[in-house]
Parts: C-alpha cells; sequence; structure tokens
C-alpha cells in the first residue's frame, strides 16, 4: 500500500499504540511521535459495495482513486465511531451501525513514514450504486468519486495502474475481494445442499407431556405462562447481536420463496443467530441474505431516488460481546473505564443485569468524541430499561397466571418475577425459584452468561416450562442431602472446603416449552441462581429435563456407544447411569469454590477472576467432580456398587456426544479438556479399530487427579493455570477427530431439534372452553 495516510484521513492528534500482536496498551502518544518511533496503531478503512452491479465506490484525492473513506483512530475513539464520522465528513453519508460489517483486521506496514496501522476493514452493503449528486463531498480533500466493477478493480490493481493507490490482493488484503466473490457466486444447489446437511445434524423430536394430572386451571396458567416465555426469545435475539432481530424477520417473511430459503430460516431458529453453534460458531449466513432497510435522510435527496437502502450488516466472526456491549469495544476500553468508576458504578458495569452503551453510538448527524482519551463515552443501561418493551408484557402475562394460581410458591414466584423484571432486581425471584413447590415447573428470566464470551459477565433470558415427575424427584432427593458431606471430602486442600454448603433440592420436569438462550445443543438440566450472594448462604436448586435427556439417550448416546465403544463395554452403556451422572454434575455446580480469598486476602468470585474462562472450566468441574461424587457415594454404599462400571462407560460415551457440540462451546471445551486428561493417564483406552474403553484400575485416580486441578485453580482464581489447562488439553486431539469421524459416516445426529405439541394443545384447550363460554 502506499503513503496516501500522510496527506489525508485524519482523526485527531493523538493514538493509542498497539505491539505487533496487536491489543492497545492504554497509552496514547502524540501522532508525530508515533510516527517517529514507528508504533503501531488504530486504523479504519470503509469500502462501500453496491450488490445489484457488482461495484466498489472509489473516491479521488490527490490524484490518485482509492477506498471508499479511511483514517486513522485516534485515542478516545473507536474504529466504528471513526469510520461512520469519516464517510459523513468526506462523503456527506450518515449510516447506522448496523450498516457496517467487519470483515477483517489488515495489519500494515509501511517502511517510509512509520505508519504502521492494524485497520479495520469495514464493508457498507447497499442494493444499487448511490446516485453520484446524492453525496455531499469533502471541499478541498474528496475530488471525484466513481463506481467501478470488483472485477475490473482487481485487474487494475493487479496491473499497477498508477491512477489507483496499489493494494496487495495476493496477501492480506485479498480477503476483500475472495469474500465479495464467494458470496454471490450463483451456486444456490451446493449451498443449499450443505446447509441442509448442517440441518439433518439434529434429529427433529417432539417432546410431549402428560397433561392429566392439571386441572384446568393449570392448563390456563400454564398458558399465560407460555406467552411471557415466547418473549425471552424476543428479548435473547436482541442480545445476540443488535441487527439480529431484523435479520430473523427477514428470513421468516422469505422463507416461503425456495426451497433454499426455508432451509435458512429452519437452521436459523435452531441457532437464533447467522452463526453455527456446532461448527464453532462459524457463519452459515452472510449480509447479503440479511434484511434491507431504507434511509432516505442517510445522503444529500436527490429527485426520483427514494434514498439508501442498506443491507443490516454482521460479521463474518461472532462478537465475543455479543450485544451486551458496544461492537467495537475491546477489554482495554471496558477495564479502563471501569477503574474510574465508583464501587456502585463497578458492580453495575461487571453484574449480570445490564448492557453496556456509548452516548457516541445514536444514530444521528453527531457524532461526537471526547477529544480527551481518558474519557470514555461507555454507560451502563439496566435490562429493566434495555428490554423495557418485552419485559413489560411478559410481567402483565405473569401477573396474570399469579393471580390465577392456587399455588403459593408458585404465585410467590410469578408476583416476585413481575416486580424483578421492572425492578432489576432479581434476588427475591431468585430465592422464590429455588423454594417452587408446584406441579408446573416455571424457570424464566435472566440466567446463563455463556453468550458473553468477552467477560463472562453478562446474563442472558432464557425459559424453561414444565411439568414436575414427582415420583422421580422424590427418589432422587438424596443427592442434594449429601452435598455437605461431598464438600468436606472434595479432592482439594481443607482450607478451599466451604463449610456453608446448603442443601440443594432437585426437581425433574417433563419439559413442555423453552425459549431464549437455548440454541444450538439442548441442555440436559441446569442448576440455578448463579448468583454468588444466594449460593453462598442458601446453595442452588436444580432442575433435570427428563424427557429431553431420554430423547438423546435413544437418538445419540446409543448409537454412538455401538460406534466407538469396545464390544466387551457397549453393554455397559444405559439410560440410568447417564442420568443418575447427569443429576451428580448439576449437584456438583454448587459445591467446590464460589466466593474465593485471592492471596493478596481480597475477596472475590471465581467467576469473576477466571473471566472468559469461567463457563468451560466449571462444566468440566461438574462433570469430572461428579464421576467422583458418585464414586464416593458407591464407597459409601448410598449407591449401589453395579453402578460403577456403567457410570464410567456410559460418561466416555456421552464425552464423544458433548465434543461435537464444538470447543468454542463451554460445555464442549471442558469435555474435551477431560477426555484428553483421561485418555492421557492411561483411564481411557484406544484400540486398533477406532473404539475405546474403560480401564477401571486406573479411572479412578485419573478422574481424582483432574479434580483436584480443577478445583485448585478455582480457589486460587488463578487465570494463568485456567488458561494452560484448557490450552493443552481442551483440544481436538487426533483420536476425538477419529472418532467424530465415524460418526459422521453414518450420520448420527448430533444433537434434538424439538418442538413442543403441549403448546398447541394448551390453545386447542382453552378455544374450546371460549367456544363453550359463547354458546
Amino acid at each position: 500500500m502506499g503513503d496516501h495516510h500522510d496527506e489525508l484521513h485524519e482523526e485527531g492528534g493523538r493514538f493509542y499504540i498497539c505491539t505487533k500482536a496487536r491489543p492497545e496498551n492504554g497509552i496514547s502518544k502524540p501522532r508525530s511521535v508515533v510516527q517517529k518511533d514507528e508504533d503501531y496503531h488504530r486504523g479504519v478503512h470503509v469500502w462501500i459495495f453496491a450488490e445489484s452491479t457488482q461495484e466498489l465506490l472509489l473516491q479521488k484525492r490527490a490524484r490518485l482513486w482509492d477506498i471508499s473513506s479511511a483514517s486513522h483512530v485516534s485515542a478516545g475513539s473507536t474504529p466504528l465511531i471513526t469510520a461512520r464520522r469519516r464517510l459523513l465528513k468526506e462523503l456527506g453519508l450518515n449510516l447506522p451501525n448496523d450498516a457496517f460489517e467487519l470483515l477483517f483486521v489488515f495489519q500494515q506496514e509501511c517502511v517510509t513514514n512509520g505508519e504502521n496501522e492494524f485497520n479495520d476493514v469495514y464493508l457498507v452493503t447497499t442494493l444499487a450504486p448511490i446516485p453520484l449528486e446524492a453525496f455531499s463531498l469533502q471541499e478541498y480533500e474528496v475530488s471525484f468519486v466513481k463506481y467501478i466493477s470488483v472485477q475490473e478493480y482487481k485487474h487494475l490493481l493487479l496491473n499497477g495502474d498508477p491512477q489507483y493507490v496499489p493494494y496487495d490482493f495476493h496477501g492480506q488484503y485479498g480477503q476483500l475481494f475472495d469474500i465479495i466473490t464467494k458470496r454471490y457466486q450463483d451456486n444456490v444447489e451446493e449451498k443449499s445442499l450443505i446447509l441442509q446437511n448442517k440441518l439433518n445434524r439434529y434429529a427433529s423430536v417432539s417432546l410431549d407431556a402428560e397433561l392429566t394430572g392439571l386441572t384446568e386451571e393449570d392448563k390456563e396458567v400454564l398458558l399465560l405462562i407460555i406467552q411471557a416465555a415466547r418473549l425471552m426469545d424476543d428479548i435473547f435475539y436482541n442480545q445476540v447481536w443488535y441487527s439480529n432481530e431484523s435479520l430473523r424477520e427477514w428470513l421468516n417473511q422469505h422463507s416461503q420463496l425456495s426451497e433454499f430459503d426455508m432451509i435458512k430460516w429452519k437452521y436459523y431458529l435452531i441457532n437464533k443467530s447467522p452463526w453455527s453453534s456446532l461448527d464453532e460458531d462459524e457463519a452459515f449466513l452472510t449480509t447479503a441474505d440479511s434484511a434491507v432497510k431504507l434511509l432516505p435522510e442517510a445522503t444529500r435527496k436527490v429527485a426520483g431516488w427514494k434514498g439508501l437502502e442498506y443491507k443490516a450488516a454482521f460479521p463474518i466472526v461472532k462478537p465475543p460481546g455479543a450485544s451486551f456491549y458496544p461492537p467495537d469495544m475491546d477489554k482495554m476500553e471496558f477495564e479502563l473505564w471501569v477503574k474510574g468508576l465508583s464501587d456502585d458504578e463497578k458492580n453495575d458495569a461487571i453484574g449480570f443485569f445490564s448492557v453496556i452503551r456509548r452516548h457516541s453510538d445514536s444514530y444521528s448527524s453527531n457524532i461526537t468524541v471526547s477529544s480527551n482519551p481518558t474519557t470514555s463515552d461507555l454507560y451502563i443501561i439496566p435490562f429493566s430499561q434495555e428490554y423495557f418493551s418485552f419485559l413489560a408484557k411478559a410481567a402483565e402475562l405473569l401477573h396474570k397466571a399469579g393471580d390465577l394460581t392456587t399455588s403459593p410458591s408458585l404465585k410467590r414466584l410469578l408476583h416476585s418475577k413481575v416486580d424483578a423484571f421492572l425492578s432489576n432486581n432479581y434476588y427475591d425471584s431468585d430465592i422464590a425459584w429455588m423454594e417452587l413447590d408446584s406441579k408446573l415447573d416455571v424457570t424464566i428470566g435472566p440466567y446463563e452468561t455463556y453468550e458473553d464470551v468477552l467477560f463472562g459477565y453478562k446474563a442472558a433470558f432464557e425459559a424453561f416450562i414444565g411439568i414436575q415427575d414427582d415420583k422421580a424427584t422424590a427418589q432422587l432427593q438424596f443427592f442434594g442431602d449429601h452435598l455437605k458431606d461431598l464438600e468436606q471430602n472434595l479432592p482439594m486442600d481443607e482450607m478451599y472446603k466451604s463449610e456453608d454448603v446448603t442443601f440443594a433440592p432437585i426437581r425433574i420436569i417433563q419439559l413442555v416449552y423453552n425459549s431464549g438462550d437455548v440454541k444450538g445443543p439442548q441442555i440436559l438440566a441446569f442448576n440455578l441462581p448463579n448468583d454468588e450472594r444466594i449460593v453462598k448462604d442458601r446453595g442452588t436448586s436444580m432442575v433435570m429435563l427428563k424427557n429431553v435427556s431420554e430423547a438423546k439417550f435413544k437418538l445419540i448416546l446409543q448409537p454412538i456407544a455401538d460406534l466407538c465403544i469396545a464390544k466387551e463395554q457397549q453393554e455397559l452403556v444405559d439410560f440410568d447411569s447417564f442420568f443418575t451422572h447427569t443429576i451428580c454434575h448439576e449437584c456438583c455446580h454448587g459445591i467446590g469454590p464460589h466466593t474465593i480469598t485471592l492471596p493478596s486476602g481480597q475477596k472475590s468470585t471465581v467467576r469473576l477472576e477466571l473471566q472468559e474462562l469461567h463457563t468451560a472450566l466449571e462444566e468440566a468441574k461438574a462433570d469430572i467432580v461428579g464421576l467422583w461424587a458418585l464414586n464416593f457415594l458407591i464407597s459409601k454404599n448410598l449407591l449401589p456398587k453395579t453402578l460403577v462400571k456403567s457410570i464410567y462407560v456410559s460418561f466416555l460415551a456421552s464425552c464423544f456426544r458433548t465434543v461435537r457440540f464444538g470447543l468454542k462451546e463451554s460445555h464442549g471445551k471442558g469435555q474435551a479438556l477431560q477426555f484428553n486428561w483421561l485418555l492421557e493417564k492411561g483411564a481411557y483406552v484406544l484400540h486398533p479399530d477406532d473404539t475405546f474403553s474403560v480401564d477401571f484400575d486406573k479411572i479412578e485416580g485419573a478422574v481424582e487427579g483432574l479434580s483436584r486441578e480443577i478445583l485448585t485453580i478455582q480457589a486460587k482464581g488463578d487465570k494463568d493455570s485456567a488458561q494452560k489447562l484448557l490450552e493443552k488439553y481442551g483440544q481436538m486431539t487426533q483420536p476425538l477427530n477419529n472418532a467424530l469421524g465415524k460418526l459422521t459416516n453414518v450420520e448420527v445426529p448430533i444433537d434434538i431439534a424439538p418442538n413442543f405439541p403441549v403448546v398447541t394443545k394448551l390453545q386447542h384447550i382453552q378455544q374450546s372452553n371460549n367456544c363453550c363460554c359463547v354458546s
């Protein structure tokens, strides 16, 4: 690339400096010093692409045709804000955040002027070329603009045309042309087949439940709760990505146009985003598939032209902060901002129930940026405000259901949840959830933090609605009764053990509906709440989804065992062992370190110290300590000794089921860690036919060793050790790859895609009752 940045694209006098590894360190310098020291700093490139003509917009300045817009990023600004400001200043284009698709980061080295940059490269996709007279060109800077076809532009660059600023499309910048070319190739049949194969990895199943034990009042209450639960989906779609709701509506509206459009819609519904959960969050859609939006006021008005139409963009790489944080906010910016907050503000900033926004992100022509690099425009919005339109509707439905039910504990839960939705204080509703004793089982609200990969701070909304299985719940309640005994015997130093472990109630339900943060693989159980204050004082409660477990065992785990487990141990794989370990896994979330004391003496929590590593390590802990706990209970004659071998072999078979979720998913990452550790220690044995078996002489010691390793890391809040453990063992090793390849070849489903016929039944009952009332 040339040295064109010297004479144009100014954006402030100070820059944050970066290393070659890219992260900013919070240190800013004047531009002249940055150039002199040849420091790396941030920049931004914006390409405007017209979809209908396959053309890129170029601007001419200093006698050369160049990128649509580009700039340095000044300290105190961000790439996305800078991109919006430059387009407005240079071309008179006023575009919102969702017009910008982050394609990649380009590392630029300029040996002649010290301009070493990391450039965030954005693409703005419009339906058609913007009329040239709609632009307001920056006087004395931009002399002309024109559109040029992608292929012609590529040819000119290849031949080194002197009228064009050079870009090396054989190098890293070639991604721009590759992405556009691949995106618009006319191979619908091939794309349709690829997506259908992805869809086939999910086995469609109806999760039914018996309603005969419910009164007519119960059924009416259940339907109101399900209607409220549907609103959790609306919130979650917004939490995943800020233009996700537009994409959802667009795909739904166009799902009937072709078979391919229907496949896109079905697979989107499973993932609830354009990123595939089973493929390490790889995008299966592109911005070309996205919604079209009209902006009449984005440019100068032109007679006969209705205005700029653009595609609502989403990045190729799933944003680690989802929509909880500004799209271009990084860890450094957040952490520098938090340091300047009061204690109460800091707690809100890193708490479960808030989002972080920018004052400068509002769509207006006044895009302001602080000139002081130490001043941030980040601010906190509570969930109750951010999602008020959805939460108010849900609160109204839950209030009606609470008034209607005769169950005292359900009434308390529903009414306290109404208060929580509107006040943003979930403490009382979490206590009410733990004390729920009702035929109808209701979990609704913000809970798990898996979606926040950036920090693991923010909770996503979800709902699980079921009917309690009283018989199964009573039979298995003894697990909760032995939590204190398990805590005191955990394989870790005595100094880390807690005296405050409390009874963890267990509820086993038949699931009738779920929504919100339930995408891709379906969970078998959950252990809540995650509020460390409640965990410390009251422990946790567990809900097991028995009909989900039964469906997964029949459709997935049994076929896996037939292919991956050595023949002589296949008969040891059974549902009771699988389900028993699932129960123990959830119980073990409630023991071990949660609130911890750091070496400095400061109080903290495992979640805050391990940040984005917490969820994967916590899932691994619950699994492996669950195995340890079952063996401990068997040794105390609290469970039958006949379970020992079947527990271990059923868990081995389940390893392959969970790893198939992918290593970006917390359960999959945690499971890979356990499998590779146990294989290395000889507890798992690989045979020449690529089947596996358990070495019963080694498994107990290997399980205890890994349990001790993870528990100690958590107790110390040792993020470095957590990182090293996950990097070493949380990998897709060759034995795992070979096993997963066998499962792919015979098309064993990876997970289930449930539908809920109970909802339809309830609606028919309600319609029938309404007809009776009318007559």
